[in-house]
């Protein structure tokens, strides 16, 4: 089953609904949608659990319309969502930018039913260089995609795409990751990666109280390792599983063990 939810005035989020029992909200990386989980979905929807995968406005089989693109923004989109689908006692996995899109829910949106945080190799508490941080890109660099994404967004994509993955994966497997960042609108990609520079979670994620798991590829390229330490220093109630042959495909690289390990703490 699928849904168009109205989370705004002109604005519906494609929402893929399939299996029965507990919920389990993905929220895909930039620039991504819900399809690149679809090894999970499978084992979620085996394992008694129900799949509710979001594909984030301007991503996907969403609306895309032309506005800025926030952390706030999508996670009040998801507590929509949430409301719409009558879900309880629910636990979010965010991968990549979805990380630090659960951590801002978690913060500012959740209800009592929100159980646990699954973060797969999240680009967070910040996915740049700032005082007092000096974890992940600079932000220029991060301007200079965005410039790059502007003048030529396939190429931009393909060479983003270079850094995904630890291990020597199928041409098709990388075709695929391809495919899927070109179905994002051209705003939602570029303004996403501004909220990506400039956002900031570090004087927020002190407020979680839920279980935070941390899953996060040791050869992560994209967002480094050093993400999840820091987090797990910042988060009451964190901890980290490391994937030892992954970089930040680990859905991919290292699926049968994110799956198994996720599928422990769902039990």
């Amino acid at each position: 089953m699928s849904h168009h939810i109205e989370t705004a005035p002109d604005t519906k989020i494609f929402v893929e609904d399939e299996g029965e029992g507990q919920p389990v909200i993905f929220l895909h990386g930039w620039p991504l949608n819900n399809r690149m989980f679809h090894r999970q979905k499978q084992a979620i929807i085996e394992n008694g659990c129900r799949y509710i995968g979001i594909d984030l406005r301007g991503y996907g089989q969403s609306d895309k319309p032309e506005e800025n693109y926030s952390y706030n923004i999508f996670a009040s989109d998801i507590q929509q969502v949430i409301k719409e689908l009558e879900l309880s006692n629910y636990t979010i996995a965010g991968f990549s930018m979805g990380g630090p899109v659960a951590l801002r829910f978690a913060v500012k949106f959740a209800d009592k039913d929100l159980k646990q945080l699954f973060l797969l190799g999240p680009a967070a508490p910040s996915f740049t260089k700032r005082q007092g941080y000096e974890l992940g890109m600079d932000k220029e660099e991060v301007t200079d995609l965005m410039e790059a994404l502007e003048d030529d967004r396939r190429s931009a994509l393909e060479n983003f795409g270079k850094n995904f993955y630890y291990q020597d994966v199928p041409g098709d497997v990388r075709a695929e990751l391809l495919e899927l960042s070109m179905q994002a609108s051209k705003q939602a990609t570029i303004s996403s990666a501004e909220a990506l520079r400039d956002e900031d979670l570090r004087d927020e994620v002190g407020h979680i109280h839920v279980p935070v798991t941390i899953f996060h590829g040791k050869h992560d390229a994209i967002c480094g390792f050093e993400f999840a330490e820091d987090l797990e220093k910042r988060i009451p109630n964190a901890e980290i599983i490391p994937f030892e042959e992954s970089g930040h495909g680990l859905h991919y690289e290292e699926a049968e063990k994110l799956n198994k390990e996720m599928l422990k703490r769902l039990r």
